[in-house]
């Protein structure tokens, strides 16, 4: 690997961050403390930055030469709500918060980057290094567009990074296009007549309707939605009823949908709406449909995608890089980012587990498992990596 040297010398004091961070989580839009921790190292470091973003945000900006240019770089900095296992020295200090899908070490390895970058500038134009709240279902990264992050400070092309579990340390995976699917979510009230269970035909069972629409929404996966296309509709609860001998008046419905595309995510939406009302209105039933849309798909462009894997060959090697990583049903915000700006978005290899101290969990180390732990390996492959992106980004003219 060609990891920056400096950055390697630099990597006790960021792991240090990174394990203090993850001692003290901090769920969406709470991120105070972790915002001060940021807010203080960039700016003994030298480098300008603007608060308030979203609340808890963090932009540093980081200018050098004559270019107009800029690229933004972003990492998120919230934690779950859930409670962590593991019991070794930097576990979390706050029951029922974890930070268990690795935001601290994403916070970390883009503090080691603007470490490098404050100090050796080579680069000609704006680095603008963007320390995000509430991806954990907040939309933090929409909140910061919506108050004018880029007009405020423009910037060409927007990039972010995720580890990986499973993959190999030092691996990186990417491809253009869709990356990871949109997130929704639906919540059906199937309104009945109550009655005793005993003398169902006084009654309308909302239970059977329930029932009978949860089997007619998989046909639209498997008969609407073109094979071709990934879908997911899952219905994960029903909730219905309080005696053995009762039919209740009402049963309630919901769970989500993944997709790679808006124009899936409307049919699947329309579909499901049509089935509901229609089945309802079949056994004389009423039905209040809800169905919210939380994330986009992120789908990488695909200029950004082949300059970045480039990039990330010239750190760990091109047999360390997949530039076609196979998607996932997983959703993330950085989708609002580039709906707005071109860009990309990577996974960066967290490795299997192996890495985490004694005392750690008995479980996997898979993202949002209470056995997780970011693997602080990462931290000067990940800040190398977006050191050696902006620095080909803004490349100097010679």
């Amino acid at each position: 690997m060609n990891l920056i040297d400096p950055i390697v010398q630099f990597q006790a004091e960021i792991q240090q961050i990174r394990r203090d961070i993850h001692a003290h989580p901090e769920l969406c839009f709470e991120e105070h403390r972790t915002s001060e921790v940021v807010a203080q190292k960039l700016e003994a470091w030298g480098i300008p930055i603007i608060r308030g973003l979203a609340g808890t945000g963090i932009v540093g900006v980081l200018k050098n030469g004559t270019s107009e240019r800029a690229i933004g770089l972003r990492a998120d900095m919230d934690a779950l709500p859930m409670q962590e296992i593991n019991t070794f020295a930097h576990t979390s200090k706050h029951d029922g918060k974890m930070h268990a899908c690795g935001h601290d070490g994403h916070t970390a390895m883009l503090l080691g980057a603007a470490h490098y970058l404050s100090k050796y500038k080579e680069f000609d134009g704006t680095v603008y290094l963007i320390f995000q709240p509430a991806e954990e279902g907040g939309g933090g990264a929409r909140r910061m567009i919506e108050e004018g992050m880029f007009e405020k400070y423009p910037m060409d092309a927007v990039f972010g990074m995720h580890n990986w579990p499973g993959a190999a340390v030092g691996t990186f995976g990417v491809t253009p296009g869709p990356m990871m699917a949109s997130s929704n979510e639906f919540e059906v009230i199937v309104r009945g007549k109550g009655a005793h269970a005993a003398q169902p035909h006084k009654g309308i069972d909302p239970i059977i309707v329930a029932i009978q629409m949860a089997q007619s929404w998989q046909t639209i996966v498997s008969r609407n939605a073109s094979p071709l296309e990934s879908a997911v509709l899952s219905v994960t609860q029903i909730h219905s009823g309080s005696a053995t001998n009762v039919i209740p008046d009402e049963a309630t419905l919901i769970g989500t949908v993944r997709a790679f595309s808006t124009e899936m995510i409307d049919l699947i939406e329309k579909r499901m709406r049509t089935i509901a009302e229609h089945t309802a209105a079949a056994f004389d039933a009423q039905v209040d449909f809800r169905f919210k849309r939380n994330y986009p798909p992120l789908i990488n462009h695909a200029k950004e995608t082949a300059f970045a894997a480039e990039v990330m060959r010239s750190v760990v090697g091109a047999d360390k890089v997949d530039d076609q990583v196979e998607p996932t049903m997983g959703a993330e915000d950085f989708s609002f980012m580039l709906q707005a700006k071109p860009g990309c978005y990577v996974f960066l290899g967290n490795g299997d587990g192996g890495h985490r101290d004694m005392g750690h969990g008995l479980g996997p180390c898979n993202l949002h498992n209470p056995s997780y732990d970011f693997n602080d390996d990462l931290l000067p492959i990940g800040a190398t990596y977006w050191v050696r992106l902006a620095e080909a980004y803004l490349k100097k003219s010679t």
